[in-house]
C-alpha cells in the first residue's frame, strides 16, 4: 500500500476544526447580535429570552480549516487529490450556509429551503459522492447496481432527508450537535477499522470527513450546551445534516461490496446501509414520526409543533439537561451496538444480552413511570399529602362557628343602623313632618360647650333654622352609652 493514514493525522485535523470553530463562535455571536439575527421565544420553544443565531457560520469555518490542514498532510493530501471531496463539501456547504443565513434573518418558505437542499445534494453527486449500488443479499456479488438517474435521485433524497432529520432534532441546547458528534464518532471508528483491517484506502475519505465533523461539533458544543449562548440556527443544522449524509454516501460510492467479506463480523452485504440507518435512528425516527403525525393532523409535514422526542422527555418530567443527556445515551447505544457488531468477533448471544440490558436501563432512565421500586414511595408521599390537606381542611371547618357567632352581631348592627335614620340628613318622612310642625335643631352637630348625646333608636326632627332653640343644660349624670343592639 503506497500510503497509510494513521490516527495522528486524523486527530490533528479534528483538533484544528474544533479550535477554529470554538474561536469563531464568539465572533459570530457578536455579529448576530449586531445584525439582530436573534431567535425569539415561541410557544413550542423551551427558552424564554432571545438567543443569537448563525452558529453554522463558525461550523463552516471549522470545516474549511480542517480540510485546509488535511491538504497539507502528505497521506491526507492523497485522499483529497483523488476526487472532488474538498470542492464538493465546500461548495455544497457554502450554498447551505448562504440559504441558512437568509432563512435565519428573514425566513424562507419550506419549498425554497427544499430546493436549496436538493441543489446541495446535486453538488455532492457532481463531486463523486453518490449511491451507485445498494446491498442485495442473495445475489452473486451481493449488490444491486443503480442507473445514473436512479443513483442521482436516491442520493439527493438521502441528503434532503438527513438534513431535515438533523433540523428536526435541533430543539434543545446542544442536542443536534451532540447527536451528530456521536454519530460521526461511530462512522469514524467503522471506516478507520476498514482501512486497517482490510486495507481499504478508499475509506480514508469518509474517515476524514467524520473526523472534521467531530471537531466542528466539539468546538461548537461549549457555546451551545445548556444554557446556550448561541444557536446554530438553520445555517448550522442544515450544514451538519449535509456533512452527516455525505459520510456514508461517499463510503458506499467508493466501496467494493465484495471487499467486505471477512472484514466485518456478520452480514457484510447489508452493513453499508445498516450502519448509517442504525447510527442515525434517532433523527430518522423523529423525522418519520413528525411526518406521520402532521400528515394525519392535516397539516404540512414541515409545519412546526411541540411533539418531538425531546419535547416528550420534557413533558414527562425530565429537566432540559437530563433530556439532552438521555438522547445522547440512546444515540451512543444504537451506534455503539452496530459498530461493535461490525468490527469485533463477539458471539451474538453476548451482543444481544448486552444490548437488551442497555435498552432496559435507558428505558428506566427515560420513563419514570416504569421504575416500579419508586411506586411505593410515590404512593406514600401522595397519601401524606392527602392527609395533610384533610387536616388543614378540618382546622378551617372548626374555625367556622366562631366566625358565625360574630356574623349575627354584625348583621344586627347593620340592621339597627339601617333602621335608624341618618343624623346628618332627614329621613324619607322628614318633608311631611317639616310641613306641619317646626323642626328642632340638628343635635348631631357638635357644640363647643355640650357634646352631642344622640339616643340610639330615636328619630330627631329639628325645628327650622330660623327659630333655633336655646342650648340644652349640661346633664349632671354621666352620658348614656348607646345600648348594644340585640
Amino acid at each position: 500500500m503506497p500510503w497509510v493514514v494513521t490516527v495522528p493525522e486524523y486527530v490533528l485535523t479534528l483538533l484544528v476544526a474544533a479550535a477554529v470553530t470554538y474561536l469563531l463562535t464568539p465572533l459570530v455571536r457578536r455579529g448576530a447580535i449586531a445584525g439582530h439575527v436573534m431567535h425569539a421565544a415561541r410557544d413550542r420553544d423551551v427558552h424564554v429570552v432571545p438567543i443569537p443565531l448563525l452558529g453554522g457560520l463558525a461550523i463552516y469555518g471549522g470545516l474549511a480549516a480542517g480540510l485546509l490542514v488535511a491538504a497539507q498532510l502528505a497521506p491526507l493530501r492523497t485522499v483529497l487529490q483523488g476526487d472532488r471531496m474538498a470542492a464538493g463539501l465546500l461548495l455544497a456547504g457554502g450554498l447551505i450556509v448562504v440559504v441558512g443565513v437568509v432563512d435565519d434573518r428573514w425566513e424562507l418558505s419550506p419549498i425554497s429551503k427544499l430546493a436549496a437542499q436538493a441543489a446541495a445534494g446535486g453538488i455532492l453527486v457532481w463531486s463523486g459522492a453518490q449511491l451507485s449500488w445498494l446491498p442485495e443479499p442473495g445475489t452473486g456479488d451481493g449488490s444491486l447496481i443503480l442507473t445514473p438517474n436512479e443513483s442521482t435521485a436516491l442520493t439527493i433524497f438521502v441528503v434532503v432527508a438527513t438534513i431535515n432529520a438533523v433540523n428536526f432534532i435541533d430543539g434543545l441546547d446542544g442536542l443536534a450537535a451532540g447527536i451528530v458528534c456521536i454519530a460521526s464518532i461511530a462512522f469514524f471508528v467503522y471506516y478507520y477499522r476498514l482501512t486497517q483491517l482490510k486495507h481499504l484506502p478508499e475509506q480514508a475519505g469518509p474517515a476524514l470527513a467524520s473526523a472534521v465533523l467531530i471537531g466542528a461539533c466539539l468546538g461548537f458544543l461549549p457555546h451551545n450546551f445548556y444554557p446556550a449562548r448561541i444557536f446554530m440556527g438553520d445555517t448550522g443544522s442544515m450544514l451538519l445534516g449535509l456533512l452527516l449524509a455525505y459520510v456514508p454516501i461517499s463510503s458506499i460510492a467508493s466501496l467494493d461490496p465484495a471487499s467486505l467479506h471477512g472484514a466485518v463480523n456478520r452480514f457484510p452485504e447489508i452493513l453499508p446501509l445498516l450502519l448509517p440507518a442504525t447510527i442515525l435512528v434517532i433523527p430518522y425516527a423523529d423525522l418519520l414520526l413528525a411526518v406521520v403525525r402532521r400528515t394525519r393532523a392535516g397539516t404540512s409535514p414541515l409545519a412546526p409543533d411541540r411533539k418531538h422526542l425531546h419535547h416528550r422527555l420534557l413533558d414527562i418530567g425530565h429537566s432540559h439537561r437530563s433530556s439532552v443527556l438521555i438522547m445522547y445515551l440512546w444515540a451512543a447505544l444504537f451506534s455503539g451496538t452496530i459498530v461493535w457488531l461490525s468490527v469485533t468477533r463477539t458471539p451474538l448471544f453476548t451482543l444481544a444480552v448486552t444490548t437488551v440490558a442497555a435498552v432496559l436501563v435507558l428505558l428506566l432512565m427515560s420513563m419514570p413511570r416504569l421504575r416500579w421500586w419508586e411506586h411505593g414511595r410515590h404512593d406514600r408521599a401522595a397519601t401524606a399529602r392527602a392527609a395533610a390537606a384533610a387536616a388543614a381542611q378540618g382546622r378551617g371547618t372548626a374555625a367556622l362557628p366562631t366566625l358565625g357567632a360574630g356574623a349575627p352581631a354584625a348583621a344586627g348592627g347593620a340592621a339597627a343602623a339601617a333602621s335608624a335614620p341618618s343624623l346628618a340628613a332627614p329621613t324619607s318622612s322628614a318633608p311631611a313632618a317639616s310641613a306641619t310642625a317646626p323642626a328642632e335643631p340638628d343635635r348631631s352637630a357638635p357644640s363647643p360647650s355640650v357634646p352631642p348625646q344622640p339616643a340610639p333608636g330615636r328619630s330627631t326632627h329639628g325645628r327650622p333654622e330660623s327659630a333655633p332653640s336655646p342650648p340644652l343644660p349640661v346633664p349632671s349624670r354621666p352620658p348614656v352609652m348607646p345600648a348594644r343592639p340585640r
